[in-house]
């Protein structure tokens, strides 16, 4: 199934946008009458039919709609540190993505080497990264925020800090993160979260915790915490 994005739905008729309706008239060839499969980022699949193909602005009408359409029992957030590499940052967003998250928080961190993320580039790939996987809901891309900012709002769920120190008492992600529990994890930079981070984390109720035995990348340290919290959902 190719799987469209539009958050212009009213009155039974969407309009897309004109990268979708490129996409699907220029590069994919459909046409008038034909019908198509697409989401508004809100959890609602539609079923359609072309109405109007102009490449710069298509239409479809709604012949059926699915709310809720692969909702999860949980809600993942994850806060993690930009890399300084833009390609390693971009994986880990794509596969965290079609594994299934529903927020992204860069975390500047002491050890944080590059502050700034590709904003627009980071969007696109969440955007394609849902319909390539066949998902519903548009994940959510904050502002980037200082570690102490991030730790001084209010988060509801199971609250997690992944960290190396063997020093401290460390408990498996997997044993503490429930099934249908929302969670919101922390992921640092390469060189880890600063011993005070680590501290002021827990005081502020962050419980650390580890991803096994092998030290990993940022990005690969993001992966495998999404597919810890899916995997106890399943």
């Amino acid at each position: 199934m190719q799987l469209f994005y539009t958050n212009n739905v009213s009155d039974g008729i969407a309009v897309f946008s004109k990268e979708e309706s490129g996409h699907c008239l220029r590069v994919l060839r459909m046409r008038h009458g034909e019908a198509i499969n697409f989401t508004d980022g809100e959890g609602n699949l539609y079923e359609g039919i072309i109405t109007g193909d102009d490449p710069m602005s298509m239409k479809a009408s709604v012949t059926g709609m699915t709310p809720g359409a692969g909702k999860r029992g949980y809600r993942l957030h994850m806060a993690i540190s930009p890399l300084k590499n833009d390609d390693r940052l971009e994986w880990f967003i794509e596969k965290a993505v079609e594994i299934g998250i529903d927020e992204i928080t860069p975390l500047i961190c002491s050890r944080t080497e590059k502050k700034r993320i590709r904003r627009e580039r980071l969007e696109g790939l969440i955007l394609s990264a849902m319909k390539q996987s066949l998902k519903s809901y548009l994940p959510k891309l904050n502002e980037s925020i200082t570690f102490k900012e991030f730790l001084s709002g209010e988060y509801g769920g199971r609250k997690l800090i992944a960290c190396c120190d063997e020093q401290l008492r460390r408990q498996p992600v997997t044993e503490v993160a429930g099934r249908g529990e929302d969670v919101l994890i922390l992921i640092g930079p390469e060189g880890d979260f600063t011993d005070e981070e680590v501290r002021l984390a827990s005081d502020a109720g962050f419980l650390p915790v580890h991803l096994g035995t092998s030290r990993l990348r940022t990005e690969t340290a993001g992966v495998v915490a999404c597919c810890s919290v899916y995997l106890n959902n399943i």
